[in-house]
């Protein structure tokens, strides 16, 4: 992950056409959500605590209050711009949420070892760590779960294929351009979506992993039940329970 990574969600019209952009860029989330919920084998009135770790404009801790009324969340991101955000999403729902400002790679500094929950979620996140600093967070997460606790990551993966990348790739782009271009210049052909992805993706930083790789770090994070629970192209749902 690198340093400027949070400071890129700090920028205001990175912040102020985020949830648009995600929108445009990554429809499937509404998806991805929706199996990350339905994959949570808890009552719907039981009263639990999650950590969201990059909270973001607060999609996933909307949804999942929404979910589980009687719940939650410890929510865990590095930009102060993107925390107001999902303030402001959250309305009345915020009071159910104890916002924490900080980088999740240090999350024992963040949130105490006292701290347990029922599950840890997370969405488009993790992507910006490497192999080494995304095993350790999961790590740490692991350390929040109380036993029989549920661990959901939805976000993006590389194929470990160039020909198939490169294909998905195009696909990628085909996609944005046709849901975006009537109203965005950015996304008004190809090449100028390309170039917006390949800036946008060096600001952040994006260090995808693999199906095998992400599978691969939660086991070496301490998880014995893991699995991908949904994938399409570059994006998938892995979890996993203590």
């Amino acid at each position: 992950m690198k340093s400027n990574s949070i400071a890129g969600y700090e920028l205001p019209a990175r912040v102020a056409s985020y949830d648009e952009d995600m929108d445009v860029m990554h429809p499937h989330r509404h998806k991805m959500v929706d199996v990350a919920l339905k994959i949570l084998p808890f009552d719907p009135t039981a009263t639990i605590t999650a950590l969201d770790l990059g909270t973001g404009t607060g999609f996933f801790t909307h949804r999942f209050l929404d979910r589980f009324p009687q719940a939650r969340v410890i929510s865990v991101d590095g930009s102060n711009s993107m925390v107001d955000l999902a303030r402001a999403r959250l309305g009345a729902l915020a009071a159910r949420v104890d916002f924490r400002i900080g980088d999740f790679r240090q999350l024992q500094d963040i949130v105490p070892e006292s701290a347990h929950g029922e599950a840890v979620f997370s969405s488009y996140a993790l992507h910006h760590l490497n192999h080494g600093e995304k095993r350790e967070v999961i790590r740490q997460a692991l350390r929040f779960l109380k036993p029989g606790g549920w661990l959901i990551n939805a976000d993006i993966v590389t194929n470990e294929s160039k020909v198939i990348e490169e294909r998905i790739q195009q696909l990628r782009v085909d996609g944005i351009v046709r849901r975006g271009h009537a109203t965005d210049p950015r996304f008004h052909d190809a090449v100028s979506t390309r170039q917006f992805l390949n800036q946008l993706e060096a600001t952040d930083g994006d260090q995808p992993l693999t199906l095998t790789e992400d599978l691969q770090v939660f086991r070496e994070a301490g998880f014995t039940d893991t699995s991908v629970l949904w994938a399409e192209y570059r994006e998938a749902v892995i979890g996993g329970q203590k």
